[in-house]
């Protein structure tokens, strides 16, 4: 008996090691499971802020600019009309013409000339026509200004172009390497902050290339797609939770609802492109018609997420405000909807940050277009910040890189935003019961 005793405490106390092993092991996977999610994420953002924050800054090169009348004004009436005509690149040409005269001939010539951009000129003609109309002898005179580089000059002085290497594998020449060395062996090179990424628009040239126009259309879409989502999901949800009886149609509804949900986004784009643009003739590239297909998108994600909320408010509120001679009605608006409301909010804006970061439906109604121009209504034609991070990755020229990780990171933030947004109101209108 006693041998029958130390064999069954021998037997129950191994089965307890080999659990408590499993379970080590168990724990031991999980652990090292989480290290490489987070070890894959931090090697995703590390790639991101380590491509993307030199697109921050741009390199600025210093000339001396002499604001010739000949070249401004050669009426001498100083009619901003005309002067606004002038050619403001050919002087920043002649700067840099100054600057190395040793260049003579037209190929040399043209090769130097292209280390400028051509927003060194529109950064000229926009500085002449604020200051000639209360200084009309500022033509005329000399001034020495940080104008904009070009893209290539740009890559060369932030080492993303080898200068080692030999002039058939780089986009600038040896003369060109030169003069850049030249220029900042006297301190005329110099980086700055890059406005022109936060208010410009597309454009073909990578240093004056910016994201406040997909900024803008983005917006307008959000705008759109909150307008109709929300009021129509909580809507839809206080019906079927609260209103419609249980049988086999409302069941079917739920259903589809659920269904749509899980639908890829590029479904709703081929839809939107058959029902808004050729059905109904709405503006190609538009946000008001991006807006109509995200609200699509996000209606069913609104849906559930309401539902959800309704179904948590204990059936004792109901129950307490129908016993004081609430009707139905009141009852859902004064006393459910509000304990319901966080829920429904954080569902939305989780909603809606999904809707920001899709690119498939946008690309399927048409806005993908070269967009320059920053969009004054939800009319206008537009692109979005995703569509933006999709036209700049398709370029081949090493400056459209950085950027793409810029505008990467700028729509993360937005989105990391958004969800903290969600977490906040929840935490501040959350009842407790």
């Amino acid at each position: 008996m006693t041998r029958s005793n130390s064999d069954l405490k021998a037997r129950v106390g191994a089965g307890i090691r080999r659990r408590y092993w499993h379970e080590r092991v168990f724990r031991a996977l999980g652990f090292g499971a989480l290290l490489v999610g987070l070890a894959f994420l931090g090697f995703f953002f590390y790639t991101l802020i380590a491509t993307g924050y030199t697109a921050l800054r741009q390199t600025r090169v210093l000339l001396e600019i002499e604001y010739r009348a000949e070249t401004l004004d050669p009426a001498g009436n100083r009619d901003l009309a005309e002067i606004r005509q002038a050619d403001f690149q050919g002087l920043v040409r002649d700067a840099l013409q100054r600057r190395f005269p040793e260049v003579t001939e037209r190929n040399s010539r043209r090769e130097l000339f292209a280390l400028m951009s051509e927003g060194a000129g529109l950064e000229l003609r926009n500085r002449v026509l604020d200051r000639v109309p209360g200084n009309p002898d500022f033509i005329g005179t000399t001034e020495s200004l940080w104008l904009l580089a070009a893209a290539d000059t740009d890559m060369v002085v932030k080492g993303h172009i080898d200068r080692a290497v030999d002039e058939s594998l780089r986009r600038v020449s040896d003369a060109q390497l030169g003069w850049i060395e030249a220029l900042e062996a006297d301190g005329s090179v110099a980086l700055r902050f890059n406005k022109y990424f936060f208010t410009g628009g597309n454009s073909s040239d990578p240093e004056l290339a910016g994201i406040w126009a997909a900024t803008v259309g983005s917006f307008y879409m959000l705008i759109v797609t909150l307008a109709l989502s929300f009021p129509l999901g909580v809507a839809t949800a206080i019906y079927l939770e609260e209103f419609a009886r249980k049988n086999r149609w409302t069941d079917l509804i739920e259903v589809n609802i659920n269904n749509l949900a899980a639908v890829p986004s590029i479904v709703f784009g081929l839809l939107g492109l058959s029902l808004f643009i050729n059905t109904f003739g709405l503006p190609r590239q538009a946000p008001v018609v991006g807006g109509l297909v995200l609200s699509l998108m996000t209606l069913p994600v609104i849906i559930i997420a309401s539902r959800a909320a309704l179904t948590a408010v204990p059936p004792s509120i109901r129950d307490a405000a129908l016993a004081v001679g609430a009707s139905r009605m009141q009852t859902v608006l004064h006393h459910v909807l509000p304990l319901a409301l966080p829920g429904m909010l954080t569902g939305t804006i989780i909603g809606m940050a999904r809707a920001l970061g899709e690119s498939a439906p946008l690309l399927m109604i048409g806005m993908v277009a070269f967009i320059v121009d920053v969009p004054d209504s939800p009319l206008d034609a537009a692109t979005a910040l995703p569509v933006q991070v999709y036209l700049w990755a398709e370029l081949p020229e090493r400056a459209f890189v950085e950027r793409t990780s810029a505008a990467i990171l700028v729509l993360l933030a937005f989105l990391l935003l958004m969800n903290l947004t969600a977490v906040l109101l929840r935490k501040r209108f959350e009842r407790r019961y």
